[in-house]
């Protein structure tokens, strides 16, 4: 799956739950572009890094809860900016409207008592879970390999 640190178009799509269109149209609007490799050409393919599969996955979600694509490429350039090598506190937050980039648990109860918050997505939560995917996805692959079936 991983090709040289970055993982190829049709793993992403798997990974992130994204269609190929919408990973296309995603990359040629600059939303996220691939950070490992662009494709250059025939023949060659785009790699992203796990850091492009949380944004990806983070998009994914929060077009899921019915934010416009407009306010979540807000949310994607600040988090983009904001976020570590590893997030462990952003926490994206929306009332459907605005999506709010939260750094403490007293933002986010702040947020929730003004009756604003409708949905909150953990950027450490989601890194989790992709990892988690990552793995079961590459051990199957090498036990494929094994076996004599890749």
């Amino acid at each position: 799956m991983a090709e040289s640190d970055g993982y190829r178009v049709p793993d992403v799509c798997k990974l992130v739950g994204i269609s190929y269109r919408q990973l296309d149209y995603w990359a040629r609007t600059g939303l996220v572009t691939p950070s490992v490799r662009e494709a250059g050409g025939s023949g060659t393919q785009r790699l992203y890094s796990f850091r492009d599969l949380v944004q990806l996955r983070v998009i994914k979600k929060l077009l899921d809860t019915g934010v416009s694509l407009q306010k979540v490429r807000r949310a994607v350039f600040y988090m983009r900016d904001h976020m570590g090598t590893q997030p462990s506190t952003m926490t994206l937050a929306s009332d459907g409207n605005r999506i709010y980039a939260c750094q403490s648990e007293n933002e986010i109860i702040d947020l929730v008592k003004r009756g604003q918050g409708v949905f909150a997505i953990a950027l450490d939560k989601v890194w989790e879970e992709l990892s988690t995917s990552v793995r079961k996805r590459e051990g199957r692959a090498t036990a494929l390999a094994r076996a004599g079936g890749a």
